[in-house]
């Protein structure tokens, strides 16, 4: 059920001390009505108005309470003022709330420092309370009649305080881990996306890029041999499904809602189809030694050393058209070995290619642990890569 008075909480903190300072004035004036303000035997001589004036400059001041400690010394004037005349309970009880307000909004070395006060002040009320009474055990009475309105004030500032920062620390602890928890997300989308990029990568330049070339080819051998041409037809289709295959499998991942059969990924078991396609490119392709179906290797290393050998031979039918490459893929002494060694034909080193067909070979490598090297070498072009098969 709503209420109707919002929680004091809630307010601003002008309006919280305004709703304390007049509370208090309200009590005060009460208080002083009712007569029951006389702390000390003994009537109260003062008249009503002096108290009523001493009441109302104080809760005027409470005004200023989390004013550390201008709005304290302002409220210890009226103090003095007050007992200088006869000490009275509201101004007393008013007066913890200074205490409190000082230990609970001052800084922390002013919090320190009221807590010192306090202990030194509980001392100094005994020592006073005996000095003036000629009996001890009056004197030990009044000196703790009045230690709650020193004591009570300042330890509970102080342990509202410790709860306070306590609740800051875990707060501030709560935004750290959100945070890093954020940029820990950030970072794994990020590291999909790069992989998601070479996957995509790898069909365009492979699949695709076949299909192209191999359309052209089509196209400039419309008077040449039937069979002839209806092989790079068969090979094209072939690259174009596969490539919706490859795409249709990774929009499948990208959907969560929908539920595709994922396509297994491309292993070195398919590597004849991969030699195939180059051929019908126009790239004469030798194969050499290539690992022993009847040995599994590690899955990330078989689809790696697929993807780097397919790259290969896509970068050697877009740069070397027509020419010879060797492909040669051998396993010994824990590591996968993939080589493709292509001729190199001048002047078609830089085609405005995007470059991202080595840097992909190398992420991938380094993927599993291994390395890839690619450049000129014997009058060719060679692209080596070094899989381990332990820990991949």
């Amino acid at each position: 059920m709503p209420t109707l008075v919002p929680r004091l909480s809630h307010l601003p903190l002008w309006k919280q001390d305004l709703v304390i300072a007049l509370g208090t004035w309200l009590i005060g004036v009460l208080v002083y009505l009712s007569g029951t303000q006389v702390l000390l035997n003994g009537p109260d001589s003062t008249p009503l108005w002096i108290r009523l004036t001493e009441l109302t400059a104080l809760c005027a001041l409470e005004m200023l309470r989390r004013k550390v400690p201008w709005a304290l010394l302002g409220a210890l004037v009226v103090v003095a003022v007050d007992v200088a005349i006869s000490p009275s309970l509201p101004i007393l009880v008013v007066f913890t709330d200074f205490l409190y307000a000082t230990t609970l909004y001052g800084s922390r070395r002013m919090s320190r420092v009221m807590i010192g006060i306090a202990a030194i002040g509980t001392l100094a009320v005994i020592c006073l309370a005996l000095v003036l009474s000629s009996q001890w055990r009056t004197a030990i009475l009044v000196a703790f009649a009045f230690l709650p309105f020193l004591v009570t004030p300042v330890w509970w500032a102080a342990n509202v305080r410790q709860q306070r920062d306590i609740a800051e620390n875990e707060r501030a602890n709560a935004v750290q881990l959100a945070t890093i928890g954020e940029l820990d997300r950030r970072a794994a989308v990020a590291g999909e996306r790069s992989k998601m990029a070479r996957d995509l990568h790898d069909v365009i330049a492979g699949h695709l890029s076949a299909i192209a070339i191999q359309s052209e080819a089509a196209l400039s051998m419309a008077t040449a041999d039937p069979k002839l041409s209806r092989k790079v037809l068969e090979s094209v289709r072939e690259n174009s499904v596969s490539a919706l295959d490859e795409m249709r499998a990774m929009i499948g991942l990208l959907r969560a809602d929908t539920e595709i059969e994922p396509t297994a990924p491309a292993r070195l078991a398919e590597l004849s189809k991969l030699v195939e396609s180059a051929r019908a490119s126009g790239l004469e392709v030798e194969l050499g030694s290539v690992p022993d179906p009847s040995s599994p290797l590690p899955a990330a290393v078989d689809l790696t050393a697929y993807r780097i050998a397919q790259e290969a031979l896509t970068n050697a039918v877009k740069h070397a058209p027509g020419g010879r490459a060797v492909l040669d893929i051998r396993s010994r002494g824990g590591i996968l070995t993939v080589e493709v060694r292509n001729d190199l034909q001048p002047g078609r080193l830089d085609d405005g290619g995007t470059g991202l067909g080595l840097l992909n070979m190398r992420e991938r490598a380094a993927a599993v642990g291994g390395t890839l090297a690619a450049g000129p070498s014997g009058g060719g072009w060679l692209v080596r890569a070094e899989l381990p098969l332990e820990g991949s």
